[in-house]
């Protein structure tokens, strides 16, 4: 039992939320590439192998491994930029509503801050309103403000107002707090959140930092080290305002002894 007085809620794949059919179902058996040997000679070098899973509207599902694990490759593959691989993914990228939010900003520093959200919507959509949008991620007083004006943090903000300004259906985040300080990250955590329940939208996001994904994840992905394959889909069933210290940390120590490796202690 934990400290909290339950044992850790994770276990296996749950069920379709209310029976509805995933947004989006990834199927990568094969990945390989084709790596520079020596002597002009090439090598396969097999990146993912039998990887699978679903994603749920409304649900926040984190992708968990090692470095060099494959994490990145498939990314590029349900993102619909890498298409050299054995498997499907369902619907096609290009269809399934999807933005992404990478570790570095990418933001124009010769734009302002509204004009970095709006150049990354469709030219028809970007005289639209997004007054409630800047409100919600704090962004209001600094639209007209230029990237090298903020910390890194809040650059993180306008690149995540960025991609729900497109209002996706999925929400892609590739270490989307890495290197911040803890009350930066921890800020962006909540309006990751927030946002989610306020649309919608399902998010799936790559950490290397368990503890972050036991904050706020619905369903934690642990993948093995390449090649790629899924060892568990784990259900993190407690709500997340219960969700205490005590709690979080028997979470992660039993994860650490059912995947050695995979979780730190």
């Amino acid at each position: 039992m934990s400290a909290a007085g339950a044992e850790p809620a994770v276990g296996a794949e749950p069920a379709a939320l209310g029976g509805a059919a995933p947004l989006l179902t990834v199927r990568v058996d094969r990945k390989v590439y084709a790596k520079r040997g020596g002597k002009g000679g090439t090598e396969a070098v097999e990146a993912v192998s039998g990887l699978a899973f679903d994603l749920q509207a409304g649900e926040i599902t984190c992708l968990i491994g090692p470095s060099g694990a494959g994490k990145t490759t498939t990314l590029r593959i349900l993102l619909g930029l890498d298409r050299d691989f054995e498997g499907a993914v369902t619907p096609e990228p290009s269809r399934a509503g999807m933005a992404m939010v990478f570790q570095d900003p990418r933001l124009l520093p010769w734009r302002s801050i509204e004009q970095n959200v709006r150049l990354g919507l469709p030219r028809a959509e970007r005289a639209r309103d997004l007054d409630g949008l800047f409100i919600s991620l704090g962004l209001g007083p600094w639209r007209a403000h230029y990237p090298g004006a903020l910390s890194l943090g809040m650059q993180r903000r306008v690149a995540l107002a960025r991609a729900l300004a497109l209002e996706p259906r999925i929400l892609v985040l590739d270490e989307p707090f890495v290197s911040l300080d803890d009350a930066a990250a921890a800020s962006l955590r909540a309006l990751v959140v927030e946002a989610v329940a306020r649309s919608g939208t399902s998010v799936l996001m790559v950490t290397h930092n368990v503890a972050e994904a036991i904050e706020i994840a619905d369903r934690l992905l642990l993948v093995s080290p390449r090649p790629a394959r899924l060892l568990a889909s784990l259900p993190l069933d407690r709500p997340r305002p219960e969700r205490d210290r005590a709690w979080a940390d028997e979470t992660r120590r039993s994860l650490a002894v059912r995947f050695p490796g995979i979780v730190a202690q």
